[in-house]
């Protein structure tokens, strides 16, 4: 009985996608600590209560995504080992971990963040579980772009969090980061994995455009992300130290965009784009997060 109990959690929480919102929780608390100048700090207690109202929305979230996936994923190989496609976990036991998940993550937020941060999570909340993933990712080729918004949020729910909504322009620089990059990294996989979406007719651009012009948003997107993430610098949001890594982490982006291209029989190439891709944006953040308070080792 205690190995089942075990064995269920283990599966509620694969359906969490964890990686993924370790990723998000990262661009939160980044967002949280540049909110408040260097060389302070955020309040301890509300980073963590922000944390994990944050952390668990993105977790309902995942659920949720799970759940209206249930058929399409049994038919992808990349997906067809969730708990849901493999009978490990009922549909209402998926449903109920996922309200509950939303329902705790958002009553933190209300109880000890602010009411800004809960509604704004919420909008996140909704418009990835389903505007996204119920109507857009099988309506239209702009899918990932129009539902990268609710991707992009975590920052801007840091940034609120601590400090209720003022200086909220520089949080936006954080989102329009996450916004841009999200349709090169996602469209990095939809070419990997163009078979499978095709199959499930999932109207991914790779799918209804092609390959070769899939390929060349990626490019044109990564040439408008490394202009993008300048912008921290430009508005005096950040220093030296961010914009040498922004330029760099970019560069490398620039020439895996570019070998999508020119190296069409590499078909390892799309993969190892969208594996660069996580790590650029985990390390992105934590440069404007050492810059941030480089001031404090200098002093």
């Amino acid at each position: 009985m205690i190995k089942n109990f075990i064995n269920l959690v283990s599966n509620l929480l694969d359906l969490c996608k964890l990686k993924v919102v370790s990723l998000i929780l990262l661009t939160a608390v980044v967002g949280m600590f540049l909110a408040v100048p260097a060389p302070y700090f955020p309040d301890w207690l509300l980073v963590l209560n922000a944390s994990l109202g944050i952390g668990m929305a993105a977790a309902s979230a995942a659920v949720f995504n799970h759940v209206v996936d249930e058929k399409i994923d049994t038919q992808m190989s990349r997906t067809d080992q969730r708990p849901l496609p493999q009978g490990k976990v009922s549909r209402f036991q998926a449903l109920t971990w996922g309200v509950l998940l939303g329902v705790l993550g958002l009553g933190i937020l209300q109880l000890f963040v602010n009411t800004l941060t809960m509604i704004l999570t919420f909008i996140s909340l909704i418009g990835y579980a389903v505007i996204y993933t119920l109507y857009l990712k099988r309506a239209t080729p702009q899918n990932i772009v129009i539902g990268g918004a609710a991707g992009a949020a975590p920052p801007v729910l840091g940034w609120t969090a601590i400090t209720g909504g003022q200086n909220i322009e520089f949080a936006l620089l954080l989102f329009l980061i996450v916004f841009i990059w999200t349709p090169p990294h996602f469209w990095a996989l939809a070419i990997h994995r163009v078979k499978e979406y095709k199959k499930v007719n999932i109207p991914m651009l790779p799918v209804t455009h092609g390959i070769a012009y899939t390929k060349r948003q990626i490019l044109l997107y990564t040439i408008l992300l490394v202009v993008v993430t300048v912008l921290p610098y430009l508005t005096g949001m950040s220093g030296l130290i961010y914009l040498v890594s922004a330029l760099v982490l970019g560069a490398i982006f620039l020439w895996y965009a570019i070998n999508i291209i020119t190296r069409p029989k590499d078909v390892q190439i799309a993969w190892k784009t969208f594996t660069y891709s996580i790590n650029y944006l985990m390390l992105i953040f934590l440069a404007l997060l050492v810059d941030h308070y480089w001031l404090i080792t200098t002093l």
